[in-house]
């Protein structure tokens, strides 16, 4: 039987693998990613801002994950997100972040996420901005779980 990539984020998200615990690293790095997301929209590379955004959030719910005794694997942070859920309560506006955030993950580096065209040609810096928002936002949230 062949698990599509959703039954596959389930076998390997959980509570049951221990890894040692370094939250506080994954959450310095979460913080940098997010540094180098508002660097490269001040300079117009907005494709790379949104996925800068992207993996800043990403890290810092992994870096929750690992706080809570748990390991996290995959890079949707809205299957991460809901996941943790069941831990904490998560506002329906953070999953709606990681929804949104979720996009930036493959289309924003590779060219065929689009008809024609190259992927700077496709993001804006309203787009690079709302990622950087929303990627602040789950920061936050994770941040707080850390606390």
């Amino acid at each position: 039987m062949r698990l599509g990539w959703r039954s596959k984020l389930k076998l390997k998200v959980g509570y049951n693998y221990k890894m040692p615990e370094r939250s506080k690293d994954w959450m310095r790095q979460a913080e940098r990613d997010l540094k180098v997301a508002e660097d490269l929209m001040e300079d117009e590379f907005f494709e790379w801002s949104c996925f800068a955004a992207q993996r800043a959030a990403e890290k810092a719910v992994k870096a929750a994950f690992q706080k809570l005794n748990a390991t996290a694997w995959g890079h949707s942070i809205f299957d991460l997100m809901r996941l943790l859920s069941k831990k904490v309560a998560v506002s329906e506006e953070l999953l709606n972040c990681a929804r949104s955030l979720d996009k930036y993950y493959i289309p924003t580096r590779y060219p065929n996420g689009f008809e024609s065209g190259s992927p700077y040609e496709y993001f804006t810096r309203e787009d690079a901005g709302n990622a950087i928002v929303c990627s602040r936002r789950i920061i936050e949230f994770c941040k707080s779980i850390l606390a």
